[in-house]
């Protein structure tokens, strides 16, 4: 789900980039990547076969609530003007600072190891591809993002979102 203002409505869009927003989708288990997700190729393996299901429920218990985050690697946060992924995807090391977030809601909707489906309602600035990443962490093995749909921005629900062709029609008729 994507808010887009348009016109004087511009003027509005910092209005919605604080609010809260909501996630579902998919971490894979047993694998990890550089960017924490399915932009680049998985670096590590591990045996996932001894995860039990009630340590996946208790690791997202234990993530709701204020943290510091360390975002990917391949983030548009600016480093000495540049946005990460540049320097990533040249191979260059680089020291992000950790951001405040908040989890307030972490739910696992399903899991079909090596799957685990989630809904997470979080405060901006939060990289769901970190929480991936450090969901693994947390399970002495690995994760990446493999699946991911923002379905929630404030009080604006995806449910009740025009689709990008009712938008696109909109506009032709102006």
């Amino acid at each position: 789900m994507l808010i887009i203002a348009i016109g004087k409505a511009t003027k509005t869009i910092d209005n919605y980039l604080g609010q809260d927003k909501e996630y579902t989708g998919v971490f894979t288990l047993g694998a990890t990547t550089p960017s924490y997700d399915l932009e680049t190729e998985i670096d590590q393996t591990f045996d996932f076969k001894s995860i039990q299901e009630e340590d996946i429920y208790q690791i997202a218990k234990e993530m709701i609530g204020e943290q510091l985050q360390l975002p990917p690697m391949f983030s548009a946060k600016k480093v000495d003007g540049k946005k990460a992924y540049n320097h990533a995807r040249k191979g260059e090391t680089i020291e992000l600072k950790r951001n405040l977030i908040n989890i307030k809601e972490f739910e696992i909707t399903k899991i079909k190891l090596p799957e685990v489906h989630f809904r997470i309602l979080s405060s901006k600035g939060t990289y769901i591809r970190s929480i991936a990443f450090d969901f693994g962490k947390k399970l002495n093995n690995g994760a990446h993002l493999s699946v991911l749909r923002r379905t929630k921005i404030g009080d604006y629900k995806v449910e009740n979102a025009t689709s990008i062709e009712e938008f696109t029609s909109t506009l032709k008729d102006d």
